[in-house]
């Protein structure tokens, strides 16, 4: 038998790698620094994108051709800013391959300038206060998933990231305060968010419709949280694509609650979960001003309620009265 020329040049030393295997290994050596609701994300764009195309080929074996035309399909379906990431995270992978020595080179760096420009976006602004009441009349008229319309009423009233609603588990939930674990928090810090009696009342509806699931929004599954676009799909639904995302309701908030002149701007921060950049983040304290906020995201929650409540777009907003005002901040 004749010396195989490919053992002579050492072809066969480095045993086959699959580009899953290698984004395996890649996604396992990051995981432990990304928030879990991220890291869900990264594997599944990967697996619902990349793997049924070129996971089980050998990652030195993968062309630029091949990876082209799997963003392609991303890009037609109107994902250009998602063939975007996809393609970055494609090229982490290879990256890592190459630092492994399971492959020559990234196929994916070359990709970026043959891909498609998003179109500038216009700026969709936060709703205005005298928005709301069209904003809730719209949810009002609007006959989609139940738990979908109660979710996005909970964010409007206690303004958290759509992330730490979506990820929420019921374990979080005790009486009048749900407290968001820290792995699901941009700043990797516990936030406590105050229930004002409105909220409680939409979780207790969430609890019937959840069933058994752990989760609060759970997927069709009942295993796994529902997906990552169903609130911004949901608010689409009700009239507002281009014209708000589920995010601006932190704008708003920020806004009504600091024009009100009511409340500490350090507790409206401290409820918003910014991280003060004077603040030593091992001193952090989600407590903090929890007495005042509580009664901050009551009488937010209040204020929300009049604006669903208005009979006509034109009729003012009843305030409380100034005895009132008292009362509640004594």
């Amino acid at each position: 038998m004749g010396d195989d020329p490919a053992l002579k040049e050492g072809a066969a030393a480095t045993p086959e790698k699959t580009f899953k295997d290698a984004a395996r290994a890649w996604f396992n050596a990051r995981e432990a620094q990304w928030v879990s609701g991220y890291a869900a994300r990264i594997w599944s764009r990967l697996d619902a994108d990349v793997f049924p195309k070129i996971g089980g080929k050998d990652v030195s074996t993968i062309t630029s051709v091949e990876i082209l035309a799997l963003l392609r399909v991303i890009e037609d379906r109107n994902g250009l800013e998602m063939a975007k990431r996809v393609r970055q995270t494609i090229s982490l992978v290879f990256r890592y391959a190459v630092a492994n020595g399971w492959a020559l080179q990234d196929p994916a760096a070359p990709i970026a300038v043959a891909m498609k420009s998003a179109p500038r976006q216009q700026h969709r602004e936060a709703l205005k206060e005298d928005q709301l009441h069209d904003f809730f009349a719209a949810m009002a008229n609007n006959s989609g998933d139940r738990a979908t319309a109660l979710g996005l009423k909970i964010i409007a009233h206690t303004f958290v990231r759509t992330s730490e609603l979506r990820l929420a588990t019921w374990a979080e939930i005790d009486g009048d305060t749900w407290r968001i674990e820290a792995s699901k928090m941009k700043i990797r810090k516990e936030h406590i968010v105050p229930l004002s009696p409105q909220v409680r009342a939409m979780f207790d509806g969430l609890k019937d419709l959840a069933g058994t699931s752990p989760f609060i929004l759970p997927g069709q599954s009942g295993h796994k949280p529902t997906s990552e676009n169903t609130l911004i799909y949901g608010l689409y639904r009700l009239g507002y694509h281009s014209r708000a995302s589920v995010h601006e309701f932190r704008s708003t908030a920020l806004t009504i609650l600091n024009e009100s002149g009511l409340w500490r701007a350090d507790a409206i921060e401290r409820q918003l979960a910014h991280f003060p950049a004077n603040e030593v983040r091992s001193a952090f304290n989600a407590a903090l001003y929890l007495d005042e906020r509580r009664k901050m995201m009551m009488w937010y929650s209040d204020l929300l309620d009049r604006h669903e409540k208005k009979k006509s777009k034109s009729q003012p907003v009843k305030k409380k009265s100034d005895t009132d005002l008292t009362d509640l901040l004594s």
